[in-house]
């Protein structure tokens, strides 16, 4: 089994381009869906436990959650510490479940892949990119987004420059939904076809 590792800066349509890979029949592991789920599970009680009065009703209220660690770089490991850990074993129970029912191919959908060291859990890179410009906008374009959060989210993110250099994919999603999808569909025929095509 492929397992190929998704990655982008914040706005470049990486959840859009993980959506197509599932439309090609790909399964795909969304680390975002995986922590609103354990957010409303497992993660709640540990949450609370390290940041009190950030859940209601045993689920974790993000904005609350937000207002606590942003900007609080100590907070923020915290936080990290605890989900990080429960996201790679939702992980790798997805991993373990498709290898199981024989996928030639998933998709873990890692938003920091490169900044967590997530490069080792995967066999390829697919780094999804956009301009500067189109990146900007549709960034700014998001409730409660302002550019002074925009270059702090920035500032600990790994260049988009360095990410396309270290991929073994670049999708350019500035140049719309069909384009996109066209270089999903011929990344995932490469791959798919690269392992039909390998002698056992």
């Amino acid at each position: 089994m492929i397992v190929l590792g998704l990655t982008g800066s914040i706005g470049m349509g990486k959840s859009t381009t993980a959506r197509m890979f599932a439309e090609a029949g790909v399964p795909v592991h969304d680390s975002d869906e995986a922590v609103h789920r354990l957010y409303a599970g497992k993660a709640a009680p540990l949450v609370e436990a390290a940041f009190p009065g950030t859940t209601q009703s045993g689920l974790v209220d993000r904005t609350t959650l937000a207002e606590r660690v942003l900007g609080d770089a100590a907070a923020l490991k915290r936080l990290e510490a605890i989900i990080h850990p429960l996201v790679r074993a939702d992980a790798d129970a997805f991993l373990a479940r498709n290898r199981a029912a024989g996928a030639s191919l998933v998709v873990l959908d890692i938003p920091l892949l490169f900044e967590t060291g997530g490069r080792d859990r995967v066999d390829k890179v697919v780094v999804v990119t956009a301009s500067p410009d189109i990146q900007r906008a549709r960034v700014l374009a998001r409730p409660g987004m302002s550019e002074e959060k925009l270059a702090s989210i920035l500032a600990r993110q790994v260049p988009d420059a360095e990410k396309r250099k270290a991929a073994d994919f670049v999708i350019d999603t500035g140049q719309g939904f069909d384009a996109a999808r066209a270089a999903v569909n011929a990344i995932v025929a490469k791959l798919v076809g690269d392992k039909a095509g390998r002698p056992a």
